[in-house]
């Protein structure tokens, strides 16, 4: 476990060792904040529509404005995971250090596992940066925490599954700009693979839905955490560390 540990500092400081890691997270706390002001302008009108006909107060903080908001996060997700994910072995093949790791005394599943959770602490520090505008909305308002920490928890798995996925990717190659591309695209597959179910036959249909890796995530942003979708994300978690495991392992016995 240390050993894991420290891979995963390493990864983590890596990050920011570079302007990589702020810009990442630059671009993440913009876009955020940008759907953040978007959806709180349109909460606030809705509020002053309904308190103004008089009737019966019906918005609700939790699912009119959080929701929604922490549902954007999945865009962020596809458009920023890929450069997390794209430097996590295409750099080390590039300046060539993946000599000294595949022949230094850690099995691959310590390295594997030390990238996978550096990589996973940097998104996490992503998702730290939204609490400062989710806290405003409980400095003001009285919202419900428990549908916010399965949110949250969703947002994690999701985050968990693009990362061992685009673990993978950028250990089939020594070029970021095509680990970036490439990750993106199967990102964008996961995001809109649902929406060619309308398309199909039902029984395709069915098994689409359940490929679609954003529609797993519905039941969280409402707070509901469903064994069934924790049993996808994490089974597409290992799938990806181990399709990574694999790649890793046939780069060793090239060398």
């Amino acid at each position: 476990m240390g050993n894991i540990l420290a891979i995963a500092q390493k990864e983590l400081k890596s990050y920011f060792s570079s302007p990589i890691g702020y810009v990442l997270i630059g671009f993440w706390a913009f876009l955020f904040g940008w759907f953040y002001i978007n959806i709180l302008a349109y909460f606030a009108r809705a509020s002053m529509q309904m308190a103004g006909m008089g009737g019966p107060q019906s918005v609700n903080i939790n699912q009119d404005m959080i929701r929604p908001l922490l549902y954007n996060v999945t865009i962020l997700v596809l458009f920023v995971l890929p450069g997390v994910t794209m430097r996590t072995y295409s750099e080390e093949k590039r300046s060539g250090t993946i000599e000294l790791l595949l022949t230094s005394p850690i099995t691959d599943f310590q390295i594997i596992m030390g990238k996978f959770l550096g990589a996973m602490a940097l998104y996490a520090l992503m998702l730290v940066v939204t609490w400062i505008h989710v806290g405003v909305l409980f400095i003001y308002g009285h919202p419900e925490w428990k549908p916010l920490v399965g949110a949250y928890v969703g947002l994690l798995l999701l985050g968990g599954c693009f990362i061992s996925i685009g673990m993978f990717i950028s250990s089939l190659t020594k070029n970021q700009v095509v680990s970036f591309m490439v990750t993106f695209s199967i990102f964008l597959f996961f995001w809109i693979i649902s929406w060619i179910s309308s398309s199909v036959g039902p029984t395709a249909a069915s098994v689409v839905t359940y490929l679609s890796i954003v529609d797993h995530y519905d039941d969280f942003g409402k707070g509901v955490i469903d064994t069934t979708h924790l049993i996808y994300y994490l089974s597409f978690i290992t799938f990806g560390l181990f399709m990574t495991a694999k790649s890793v392992d046939s780069e060793r016995w090239r060398g």
